[in-house]
């Protein structure tokens, strides 16, 4: 059964940078709403994951630490009246005569309308294919930086070749004793600016390289020992913490299982310009959306939040205007 409350105009699922700021513009718009998100705070894979990363691709703002975007989201997030329920797993969407019941694992609530915002579900790296790693992870074998006092004056080996290994070969730069980025090949996979910050720095490139094996030293360093590529030469560094980033598996069960199940493709949400699925007064915004052109930004889902709830407001509230410029919001 669902709760006595009143009807929620929008609920949005996923509580990262995307949907908490679907969560304030839907606040700025009147719109009864909620947010239910499955972890303990608000920040998605922003906080769960890179915590220290600096970002540099949200206007107004040079760089700035992930954590304290988060936090500057939230300042904005609870100066209006959404809700925000966290610990709560939404394990299915059902169709209803108001709209939709959505059931989580600590009750029901009714809803007009649905944003998802769920990125790309399940944060599970893709892991370093050594038969010890495990004897290493969370000690010396880490997939994400969460902690960056931790390698202060230690020799660090950064496996990757994408955006998020140099910017976490360049963030460890800023305190280690020596850095390492190691990659399978000689061209990396990301920004310009990035790169020319990569090899203007101190960083020790080791390319074309893949990591082999991991040997506990009796000195408590690790040796990486790392076979070039098309060749049957090996090299080893001995170091004291191994970061990883090959990216992450998206895997989003939950809403596989769901009774509303919007159209997908390969793990995202087909969309239309206004952000709906396939499903009626569905929409979904940020890394979990795909349409073309799609980049999956922080920039990019900070757009496309506005255009869900504006999308939504036309659908159950037809009879408003809608706004032409933020300054005809409610202040």
């Amino acid at each position: 059964m669902a709760t006595k409350e009143a009807v929620y105009d929008i609920t949005i699922i996923g509580g990262g940078p995307a949907g908490m700021f679907a969560g304030f513009y839907a606040g700025l718009r009147d719109a009864k709403t909620q947010i239910i998100e499955s972890l303990s705070e608000l920040g998605g894979q922003v906080s769960a994951l890179y915590p220290e990363k600096t970002i540099l691709d949200v206007g107004g703002y040079p760089n700035i630490k992930a954590r304290n975007l988060v936090t500057e989201l939230e300042k904005q997030l609870r100066g209006t009246d959404t809700a925000i329920k966290l610990n709560q797993t939404v394990t299915d969407i059902d169709k209803v005569a108001e709209g939709y019941q959505v059931t989580t694992n600590k009750g029901t609530t009714l809803t007009k309308a649905i944003i998802i915002a769920t990125g790309v579900g399940a944060f599970n790296p893709r892991k370093l294919a050594v038969d010890n790693g495990d004897q290493f992870e969370g000690k010396q074998l880490f997939y994400s930086v969460k902690d960056l006092e931790h390698f202060r004056d230690r020799d660090v080996l950064v496996a990757g070749g994408g955006d998020a290994a140099i910017d976490e070969a360049l963030l460890l730069n800023s305190v280690a004793k020596k850095v390492y980025l190691l990659h399978r090949r000689d061209k990396f996979r990301a920004m310009e600016h990035s790169v020319t910050q990569l090899i203007q720095s101190s960083i020790e490139l080791v390319t074309p390289y893949l990591i082999q094996g991991l040997t506990q030293q009796a000195d408590g360093k690790v040796k990486v020992s790392a076979k070039k590529m098309k060749t049957e030469d090996i090299k080893n560094l001995v170091v004291d913490d191994i970061v990883v980033n090959y990216g992450f598996i998206a895997q989003d069960d939950a809403l596989n299982g769901w009774t509303v199940h919007p159209e997908t493709d390969r793990g995202t949400i087909k969309v239309a310009s206004n952000a709906l699925t396939s499903i009626d007064n569905v929409f979904a915004i940020g890394d979990v959306s795909k349409y073309e052109g799609k980049q999956p930004l922080i920039a990019t889902a900070f757009g496309e939040a506005p255009i869900a709830v504006n999308a939504v407001m036309k659908s159950i509230y037809p009879e408003r205007r809608g706004p032409v410029h933020s300054t005809s919001l409610k202040k």
